[in-house]
């Protein structure tokens, strides 16, 4: 009887991880977001500089996702190829995605762009779902 009782326990616990997440209240409605951590600084590479980072929003990021995002400066750190603490600066870029099917290429587009001009090993991508009301 315990075996049971505990894969029911189990199989609750699992189920409640996977389940849809709670319907939004009154007035707003569900969407997705992303972050976009794009990194400045990397040892070894020329700083990417704010009017860089400027034209790289005006060509890139606007006529992408024309409808607004919002821009923060931030620091990061991680643990680099050699085990090293690296820590940089960053931008991070917040967009309520549009309820289109090819959000997800454009975001995949920004990050091709960004790692191609300057020369970026990746730039973080989270998304999320998220309850909005505009």
């Amino acid at each position: 009887m315990r075996g049971v009782a505990a894969a029911l326990a189990l199989a609750l616990l699992v189920g409640g991880c996977a389940s849809r997440p709670p319907a939004c209240p009154a007035g707003q409605q569900r969407v997705r977001t992303a972050q976009l951590f794009f990194g400045r600084d990397v040892a070894g590479r020329p700083m990417v500089s704010e009017p860089q980072f400027r034209r790289f929003v005006d060509d890139v990021l606007t006529p992408r996702f024309p409808d607004g995002l919002t821009i923060l400066d931030g620091g990061g750190q991680w643990k680099g190829k050699e085990n090293k603490l690296i820590r940089e600066s960053s931008k991070v870029v917040l967009i309520v995605l549009p309820n289109t099917p090819d959000a997800d290429a454009r975001l995949d587009a920004v990050r091709a762009a960004y790692e191609q001009r300057f020369s970026q090993d990746s730039v973080l991508l989270v998304t999320q779902p998220a309850c909005v009301s505009f």
